[in-house]
């Protein structure tokens, strides 16, 4: 594996996101200075908090999943999840809502979900969900560890026993196909390949290796934590802080001091100058690029993005923590977002009540809901949001309304809405949270890389690089980045 060059005694990590925070940890824990300068005034990155009326509200990721490597990172330094976090497991992981009126509690144990996907479509369906759960899980062993968490120098490595392991397992074909191997029910093949939107990927063309992210989320099991999802990088920055890494907050990068093939100091909007070793960068890849002043000849798809309703209101609806509300359009919903660049017609929503978990997240008696509406990115679909914005709220409330959540817009007291034009403000390249698309040629060893061409001490993580988007990669970014450094 290919490192840094020279001296690494301190490190400077621009950006105190989860992929940051996970580098600063390990980085500690190998016994590197590590000095963490930060735009904002809280650490989380995207994964941020708003406070809006008493209401708590999570700026960034709801789902969580494979906590085992926040609770990685932590013990680079000698803590636990345990002693940090206090994790609620979700039973269900989720509630599926489909247009025809029928409903399906997705579990995380393999018998409560066998019995359920007998009692919605069968013992047939039941049998083909315990072969995709037993394929699910050999995908994913034969993946991690060679091809999620590894840092690769080129192609070749991915050479291996796994690798063929996985091609054998029909890793390199599409989701769609090989979901449909295991179910012929239309509904449940949505809940096990709905996750690669999350890569910003179309079922029917999304490499089967992606089936990943559905074992996470339907295997693994899904997690909150108590106080919401914010708890996670503040227990990572308070554990780095703790083991002796500095944190400068409200300090924004504006220039990198370059000399030769190496960085010698950052320069902060503060008029601060750091001085360092080596260097982790962190920000989206166009953020990157012009700090580096460094033109890219390579075009990168973008994921779809995503509009975002934040809504405190005086009542609640489900009883799960989180709703899958699937339109009766699929795969027709996945053409107008990702290929024509229209808003969908007939929307697939992913609804999130936290306070179904964590009542102290809204003031007493009342409940905080994220609705999430996939949408064009701002390369491919160019709204004009601050037109569109409000209208299409409206839309999605009236959908909420006609899908079962019956006065929901009567009963906002307090809300944000996030649109691509939002995403873009806090320096999201195409107006998306979910950076470069999981295409086959941005996948592994040929995503973005996380060392740097021509810089000998500057190293990359995040979203942006390897290996992807989501929690647990980015969380595994910072820790690969954080080898490239100490090897």
């Amino acid at each position: 594996m290919r490192t840094v060059s020279g001296r690494t005694d301190h490190v400077v990590v621009v950006g105190a996101g989860l992929a940051g925070l996970s580098a600063a940890l390990h980085l500690a824990g190998a016994g590197r200075r590590v000095t963490v300068v930060e735009r904002a005034g809280l650490p989380g990155g995207r994964a941020g908090l708003h406070e809006l009326a008493g209401y708590r509200i999570d700026t960034g990721p709801t789902v969580l999943t494979m906590p085992e490597l926040v609770d990685e990172a932590l013990g680079a330094v000698g803590e636990s999840l345990s002693e940090r976090l206090d994790l609620i497991p979700l039973h269900p992981a989720y509630q599926a809502r489909f247009a025809d009126g029928s409903t399906l509690d997705v579990h995380t144990d393999a018998a409560a979900m066998e019995e359920e996907v007998r009692r919605f479509a069968g013992p047939a369906e039941a049998a083909g969900y315990r072969r995709l759960r037993r394929w699910l899980t050999e995908v994913y062993r034969a993946e991690m560890h060679r091809f999620i968490d590894a840092n690769f120098d080129s192609p070749l490595g991915l050479l291996s026993p796994e690798l063929a392991r996985l091609a054998t397992l029909g890793g390199f074909g599409r989701l769609g196909p090989a979901i449909g191997r295991f179910l012929s029910d239309q509904r449940l093949r949505r809940v096990f390949s709905f996750q690669a939107l999350y890569a910003g990927l179309d079922p029917r063309r999304a490499l089967a290796l992606y089936a990943v992210i559905s074992y996470m989320d339907t295997v693994n099991g899904v997690w909150f934590p108590r106080g919401g999802m914010h708890e996670v990088p503040t227990a990572l920055a308070d554990a780095a802080a703790g083991a002796g890494v500095e944190f400068r907050y409200n300090a924004e990068v504006t220039e990198l001091e370059r000399r030769g093939d190496r960085i010698a100091a950052v320069r902060t909007s503060d008029g601060a100058r750091i001085a360092a070793d080596a260097f982790v960068l962190t920000p989206d890849l166009p953020v990157v690029h012009e700090l580096l002043d460094h033109r890219t000849r390579r075009r990168l798809r973008w994921s779809p993005s995503a509009v975002v309703l934040h809504a405190g209101t005086a009542r609640g609806w489900s009883g799960a923590h989180h709703t899958i509300s699937f339109g009766a359009a699929w795969h027709g919903t996945f053409t107008e977002i990702i290929r024509d660049g229209r808003l969908m017609t007939d929307p697939s929503l992913l609804i999130t009540r936290p306070t179904a978990t964590d009542p102290s997240l809204a003031p007493d008696g009342r409940e905080l809901h994220y609705v999430l509406a996939p949408c064009p990115n701002l390369r491919t679909g160019p709204i004009d949001w601050d037109r569109v914005g409000p209208a299409y709220r409206d839309e999605l409330l009236s959908t909420l309304e006609r899908r079962g959540f019956t006065g929901f817009g009567a009963a906002i007291e307090a809300q944000q809405l996030v649109t691509p034009a939002d995403w873009a403000a806090q320096g999201h390249a195409a107006g998306t949270p979910f950076s470069a698309a999981h295409t086959f040629a941005q996948t592994g060893p040929f995503r973005p890389r996380n060392l740097v061409r021509g810089l000998a001490n500057a190293v990359l993580a995040g979203s942006g690089t390897t290996p992807g988007v989501g929690v647990p990669p980015v969380l595994l970014s910072g820790k690969l980045a954080a080898q490239r450094i100490t090897g």
